[in-house]
């Protein structure tokens, strides 16, 4: 069989055809590349800067809460303690700890003795609250929590413009506060307290006549000079035919920590209701140097 002449110049057509195919290849995928990076460009410049994130807060960890209570203190809030043996009375002061999941986020501690005559728990909780919006500090974020427990305890919330008018539920607050700190309230906010008010007779023509409910400045209300807000709840119930239990709550908020401090008194001996006035110095003195030890 004859063989065909080998002619190099077959070849030639198709290296220039591959090349000038590979060069077009590469020309497209340039021009493809060039016009998406144009067209991003284009999309960030319209989107304009990106707006700053708030502001953490200032606190990052939590103090030991078991350890933060003074042993002095200790026994002058949990009487029936010194009357134990030592182990018990040991334990008691040491306290039990809460159990939280992340202790940089919350927690908590208790103490409680027992008397023949009154039973005593105190309890506190400690929370940093950090907000998850870039738009919302962790400031304003407590502030929520905390509006949310004052308003769950029924104590009204200062209006946030310094120019809004308070409500007279605001200014019976303040009146009772005052008054518990040794202030002189004005004659407007000493009937503004007067917040209770029924018919009890008259005619129907005419207006009922108002009864007035007492005050002793020692009501559930807002309280200055602790932390940057701050609010005092008292409560009394039954716990049997013969036994009164009374309960406050000291709630303030510094940056966004929140601190509650809960003091408890149960009368066992007697129907005598525990002193209101003891109670909330106690709970209001402890929540101060809680609030000193947080500027430490």
């Amino acid at each position: 069989m004859q063989r065909k002449a080998y002619a190099p110049g077959r070849t030639r057509p198709a290296v220039l055809t591959a090349a000038a195919l590979a060069l077009g290849l590469g020309f497209g995928l340039s021009g493809c590349s060039s016009g998406t990076t144009t067209d991003v460009g284009a999309v960030d410049a319209k989107a304009g800067p990106a707006a700053p994130a708030a502001p953490p807060g200032r606190y990052r960890t939590l103090f030991e809460p078991c350890g933060a209570v003074p042993q002095a203190t200790l026994k002058d809030l949990l009487p029936g303690a010194a009357t134990l043996p030592d182990a018990e009375r040991d334990r008691a002061y040491r306290g039990t700890a809460a159990v939280t999941f992340d202790t940089d986020r919350r927690v908590g501690c208790s103490w409680k003795a027992d008397a023949p005559d009154a039973a005593h728990r105190l309890t506190l909780d400690i929370e940093r609250v950090v907000s998850y919006d870039p738009a919302v500090s962790d400031d304003d974020r407590a502030q929520e929590v905390y509006a949310a427990k004052q308003t769950a305890a029924g104590i009204p919330v200062a209006p946030k413009s310094p120019d809004a008018p308070p409500s007279p539920d605001a200014s019976a607050s303040a009146s009772a506060s005052g008054t518990a700190s040794g202030g002189h309230a004005p004659a407007q906010a000493a009937t503004a307290l007067a917040s209770t008010v029924r018919p009890t007779g008259g005619s129907p023509s005419g207006p009922a006549a108002p009864t007035v409910s007492p005050t002793t400045g020692l009501e559930p209300r807002a309280l200055d000079g602790l932390g940057e807000v701050a609010y005092l709840d008292d409560a009394l119930t039954t716990t049997g035919p013969a036994g009164v239990k009374r309960l406050v709550s000291v709630v303030f908020r510094t940056s966004n920590v929140i601190v509650t401090v809960q003091y408890e008194e149960q009368a066992t001996a007697s129907s005598d209701a525990p002193d209101s006035g003891e109670l909330q110095e106690k709970a209001r003195n402890l929540a101060r140097l809680l609030a000193e030890r947080l500027e430490e």
